[in-house]
């Protein structure tokens, strides 16, 4: 039994996947982040033009 826990706390393996998930995840979450942000200021950018943009007729 104390061999079984010995080998477990010295294997890592599966460390570097998880370290990969866990980083790819924080990436995500920092582009889902900025292109919300990036979606409303384009957002108040098209409000500010439809709002001071003269209405033309068609005559």
């Amino acid at each position: 039994m104390t061999a079984l826990f010995r080998r477990f706390v010295r294997e890592d393996e599966g460390q570097d996947l998880v370290e990969y998930a866990m980083l790819i995840a924080l990436i995500a979450l920092a582009v889902v982040a900025a292109v919300s942000g990036l979606a409303t200021a384009i957002g108040g950018q098209y409000t500010t033009i439809t709002t001071s943009a003269p209405l033309t007729s068609g005559s």
